[in-house]
């Protein structure tokens, strides 16, 4: 337990894109060696209630090719698993360490129903937050 003495953590929201009442909360923890990313949406109807648990992938840099980090799926959902492994290499590299990434994120309730477009918004958004608190 000696890693989790020294957590920090940090939540943040903002509006999933081109929809009205979702939100994508992102909460950041940074333990002693390694991140902790928490993804998911919520409507105001949903807040305060359970949501279905999303992919879990672990990732961290590759020491011999640093733009192309190893992630590993520890838990998959395949609704959720590519945008996670995504977030997860793309934490892993700009953070030059470990991440675990949760995501529970649904673009159903997106604008245009979860284009490609509104994924990619999301994930610069998540990074954004994300990089914010390195």
């Amino acid at each position: 337990m000696e890693g989790l003495s020294s957590t920090k953590t940090f939540e943040e929201s903002f509006r999933l894109p081109r929809s009205l009442d979702t939100r994508i909360h992102v909460r950041v923890s940074k333990l002693q060696k390694a991140l902790v990313l928490n993804l998911s949406t919520a409507t105001a109807e949903e807040l305060g209630t359970a949501v279905p648990m999303g992919s879990f992938v672990y990732a961290l840099p590759d020491r011999f090719n640093e733009q192309q980090p190893l992630a590993t799926t520890l838990f998959a959902h395949e609704p959720t698993i590519e945008f996670t492994t995504r977030v997860a290499r793309i934490i892993a590299r700009k953070s030059k360490g470990p991440v675990y990434v949760t995501n529970s994120i649904s673009f159903r309730d997106a604008g245009l129903g979860g284009t490609v477009e509104e994924e990619m918004e999301a994930l610069q958004n998540v990074v954004k937050v994300v990089q914010s608190h390195l």
